[in-house]
């Protein structure tokens, strides 16, 4: 049997960034070689993404509508029940890390200044993820704002128009089947480019952004609220366990929100990455830069 880890950079992110993704699975794969720990490859993966500023995650994350704060979200699950996640944390570099954490303790999700203050009492360092590139994209939000394309609920509860959806970089996430019945996933996220504060979406919900079962593991990426609407990786995922192909079950995945759209004319933004043991499956409405690796005796 052989392994199969599928990392990818978020539902918009350019195919031309499939670099990072793959730079991702590779060292994931290292990792599974050398410790035989799903879970541990999948966090490896996470954490290359989220120090990649290319993709909304760590270094990369969305500034709230404030434009000063920067919230993010992340977790991680395996097959044997394993889980934990973060919400609204603020301050450090590898949000998947402090999800790793909370795995092991008595709960299963922290969030805001709880997760935070839990971070630095396991000595997780203080970081600021706020870069150049970050202020530069805000400007560019700023920039949209004025030219009034605006979803209505934006208009609604900032008071200010907001533009388009359009294409945009949103969760990374990466998947890891071992090829003898071990699976794991995680995710991260800086949010969305328009979000107020305290906004949670998909990543750091179990069933919604990540599921992972004794039959394959799941993740996805795109408009949080939606994609929780839908509880997306586990109805997937329950495809999968009644025996569907994780390509078919993916492609299905996608057929859940043919009908929805952001504007008229605009899909929703969808992503999807599935294993099982012997296969797998990525489908996306939109481009998403991925990485695949299989290991190669």
């Amino acid at each position: 049997m052989r392994p199969i880890i599928i990392a990818h950079g978020g539902v918009g992110s350019r195919n031309s960034f499939s670099d990072g993704p793959r730079k991702a699975s590779e060292e994931a794969l290292k990792v599974l070689k050398k410790t035989s720990s799903v879970l541990k490859a999948a966090i490896r993966g996470t954490v290359i993404l989220e120090d990649d500023p290319r993709f909304n995650a760590g270094t990369g994350s969305r500034l709230r509508m404030d434009g000063k704060t920067i919230e993010m979200d992340a977790s991680i699950m395996d097959s044997n029940g394993n889980f934990g996640a973060v919400a609204c944390i603020s301050n450090v570099k590898n949000p998947v890390l402090v999800a790793e954490l909370v795995s092991q303790s008595p709960h299963l999700i922290l969030c805001g200044e709880g997760a935070t203050k839990f971070a630095r009492l396991h000595n997780v360092p203080v970081y600021n993820p706020i870069t150049p590139q970050t202020i530069a994209r805000f400007k560019r939000v700023k920039s949209d704002l004025r030219r009034k394309k605006a979803p209505l609920w934006a208009q609604k509860w900032v008071k200010k128009p907001f533009s388009s959806l359009g294409i945009f970089k949103d969760t990374i996430g990466i998947v890891v089947s071992d090829g003898c019945g071990n699976f794991a996933a995680a995710n991260s996220t800086g949010g969305t480019s328009y979000m107020l504060r305290g906004r949670v979406g998909d990543s750091p919900l179990i069933g919604c952004g990540i599921y992972v079962g004794k039959k394959g593991a799941v993740v996805t990426t795109g408009v949080g609220e939606e994609i929780i609407r839908t509880i997306l990786a586990k109805e997937v995922y329950e495809q999968i366990n009644n025996g569907m192909n994780p390509q078919k079950a993916c492609d299905w995945g996608l057929t859940l929100f043919n009908k929805q759209k952001i504007h008229s004319h605009k899909r929703i933004p969808i992503g999807i990455v599935a294993v099982n043991r012997t296969d797998f499956g990525i489908a996306a409405t939109h481009q998403m830069a991925v990485g695949l690796t299989h290991y190669k005796k």
